[in-house]
């Protein structure tokens, strides 16, 4: 019984805890190993009846484990002095189980493993590992690189916010502009950086978590109001996006019954609000975009435009690449082919092949078509994305008579 509960709390607090002890101790490592030696201790020391507050003792045990490892490596007497007397957010607020109290604790280390000094892809993989509790070799997966790369890659991290001091607190109000949106397209890439996880899905769904969290301790931020619908919209068409075998189903080929239709009401619930700021920013209208996929018909025109003032505030190849579809679908297959062929910066993207291809197929050119899918394929590195291109390449074959 006493494992199950540890085991229990640990899934539920981890971040929580974790967040409590990086705060106190200023070390991403210190603040793990202390962790995990509580975990350890309560294995011993439980024998059947865990304590009434589980988070609390692990908590004590850990931050009297972090002291002895101190102690013994001789060091960190700056440290051991903050320790004599543990801040509040230590000991009065790790023992609340309010929504407020876990939501401050989790959001103070999403900004930490977001602050602007660490690179990208190292802000990523720190949030992963550390608020959303995934495994260095979940992570891996989702980089495409050897787990120990990536575990060298998050212990440089670790080290780099404990060498320069950076600040383990929300920022102040006046800096939060400028961190949230950094720490939006941190979730934003998780998300769809889970799309190369192949069956794994965790880091969609905690991408949804995190950004949930934004959005309820800064409910009168309009972005993250945006982004939490976006993600919403996104995968409330997961169940519809593959077939069985693993196959693409375009969007208008999928069945819409598997869709998550009690998602889509959240997301257009989420977005109104943040509409309602009168604020737009690229979630929302990404968001907007993307309700307006769940309608039928679809309203091109429309889509076309958001596509236009996305591209006004976000001037993307990508974002351009999507306009062009948008306006084909609106217009005629030659606007926007027009439109693809002004795009500089997207010649290894495969879906810029891709679309360019079936614009093609549709006007007639079935020379160029061919040439454009064999290119989209040799770019292409997903096996699904490659046995769709395969399909489109044979359909242009000319039949034997």
């Amino acid at each position: 019984m006493s494992s199950t509960t540890l085991r229990d709390t640990y899934r539920e607090h981890r971040a929580r805890m974790l967040a409590a002890l990086v705060r106190v101790l200023g070390d991403f490592e210190l603040a793990e190993d202390a962790l995990q030696d509580a975990c350890a201790l309560a294995l011993r020391k439980w024998n059947g009846t865990p304590p009434d507050d589980p988070v609390a003792w692990l908590l004590t045990a850990a931050r009297n484990s972090a002291i002895d490892r101190l102690r013994r490596a001789k060091r960190g007497q700056e440290k051991l002095a903050r320790l004599g007397t543990p801040p509040e957010a230590a000991t009065m607020e790790l023992g609340d189980s309010s929504l407020t109290g876990v939501g401050d604790e989790r959001l103070s280390l999403l900004f930490t493993c977001c602050h602007p000094a660490l690179a990208e892809e190292a802000r990523v993989a720190l949030t992963l590992q550390a608020v959303a509790g995934l495994t260095a070799g979940q992570i891996a997966r989702v980089f495409l690189v050897p787990e120990a790369t990536l575990a060298q890659r998050l212990v440089r991290a670790k080290r780099k916010i404990r060498d320069a001091r950076i600040s383990l607190q929300v920022p102040a109000d006046h800096l939060l502009p400028e961190r949230l949106a950094g720490v939006l397209a941190v979730i934003y890439l998780i998300f769809t950086r889970g799309y190369t996880a192949g069956a794994d899905r965790e880091p969609q769904r905690e991408a949804i978590r995190l950004a949930k969290l934004v959005a309820t301790l800064m409910p009168d931020e309009p972005e993250a109001l945006g982004l939490v619908s976006l993600l919403l919209l996104h995968n409330s068409r997961a169940a519809a996006r593959r077939t069985p075998d693993g196959d693409v189903i375009l969007l208008e080929d999928q069945d819409r019954s598997r869709w998550d239709h009690t998602q889509i009401a959240e997301a257009v619930g989420l977005l109104d609000r943040a509409l309602s700021f009168r604020t737009p920013g690229p979630y929302q209208l990404q968001a907007a975009i993307a309700a307006l996929h769940t309608r039928t018909p679809t309203d091109w025109a429309r889509i076309a435009a958001l596509y236009g003032e996305l591209l006004a505030t976000s001037p993307t190849p990508v974002v351009a690449l999507n306009h062009a579809v948008a306006v084909a679908m609106s217009t005629t297959p030659a606007d926007g082919l027009a439109l693809i062929d002004r795009i500089d910066g997207l010649d290894h993207y495969h879906l810029l092949h891709a679309a360019r291809a079936d614009l093609l197929r549709r006007l007639g050119h079935a020379d160029a078509a061919t040439a454009a899918y064999r290119r989209a394929l040799d770019l292409a590195t997903d096996p699904a994305d490659r046995r769709f291109l395969t399909g489109r390449l044979r359909a242009l074959e000319p039949s034997e008579s």
